[in-house]
C-alpha cells in the first residue's frame, strides 16, 4: 500500500531544513481498550526512509503493519517502545498513564531527539521542543511509524494473552469492547488484565471509553 497522496514527509522536511536533524513521532495503541496494557512508541527515521506502505496504523491491514513494522525496526535511526499496565492505569488514571508513557517512549530513545512530534494532544517535559498535530499519526511519516510500531508490539502481547485466557477472544478483539467481549465478560468477570476503572468492566468503573475500537 502506497503512503497516503498528502506529503506525509513534509512537517519532518521543514525541520531539517531548520537544523532539527533527529525527528522523533510518537503514538500509542490500546488507550480504549477494555483488557491489556497501554503501549506507547517514539520512532526516528531517516531522512532517506521509503514510506511506501508507511501510514495511520487503523487503516492498514495487520500484514501491512506487520511487514511496515519490520521495515521501520530496521531502517530506523532510533526506536523505542514502553507499556503501562492495566493497573497502572486503574491506580493513575488513563489521561495521566497516557501522557506518562508518551514522555518515556522518548525519553528512551537510543538517539536523543532534536524534536518531537506528537499524535493529538500535546506532552509537557519533554527532552526537546515538541508539536501536538491533531491527526498525527495520519499526516506524519514519524508518528505513522510509531503508531505501527505501538500497535503491533501491543497486539502481539495480546496473542501472548489469549493462550492464557481463551473465552475472551483476545486473539482477534485485542480487548477493545467488542459485542462479543462484552458479553463474556458479563459471563465470567474480568481478568487480571481487565481494566477495573473503565465502567461495566470492574463494580466501581468510571471511565467511559468507545463501546468498539477497531482492533
Amino acid at each position: 500500500m502506497a503512503a497516503l497522496d498528502l506529503d506525509l514527509g513534509r512537517y519532518e522536511r521543514r525541520l531539517r531544513e531548520q537544523g532539527f536533524r533527529a525527528v522523533a513521532g510518537v503514538d500509542e495503541a490500546g488507550r480504549g481498550a477494555l483488557a491489556g496494557p497501554l503501549v506507547a512508541a517514539a520512532v526516528i527515521l531517516p531522512e532517506d526512509f521509503d514510506l511506501d506502505g508507511v501510514n495511520d496504523s487503523k487503516v492498514l491491514t495487520p500484514l501491512q503493519r506487520d511487514e511496515a513494522y519490520a521495515r521501520i525496526v530496521s531502517g530506523a535511526l532510533a526506536y523505542a517502545w514502553c507499556k503501562a499496565t492495566p493497573s497502572r492505569i486503574d491506580r493513575r488514571g488513563l489521561h495521566k498513564s497516557n501522557l506518562w508513557l508518551l514522555r518515556r517512549a522518548v525519553c528512551a530513545l537510543p538517539l536523543p531527539p532534536d524534536y518531537v512530534l506528537i499524535d493529538g494532544f500535546p506532552v509537557r517535559r519533554l527532552p526537546a521542543t515538541s508539536l501536538a498535530i491533531k491527526k498525527g499519526d495520519a499526516v506524519t511519516a514519524c508518528v505513522a511509524a510509531a503508531s505501527i510500531v505501538a500497535k503491533v508490539t501491543r497486539d502481539r502481547m495480546m496473542q501472548r494473552y489469549h493462550r492464557r485466557f481463551r473465552r475472551y477472544g483476545f486473539d482477534h478483539n485485542k480487548g477493545y469492547g467488542t459485542r462479543e467481549h462484552w458479553n463474556v465478560l458479563d459471563r465470567l468477570g474480568p481478568t487480571p488484565i481487565h481494566r477495573l476503572s473503565f465502567k461495566g468492566v470492574g463494580e466501581n468503573g468510571t471511565v467511559d471509553v468507545e463501546t468498539v475500537e477497531d482492533p
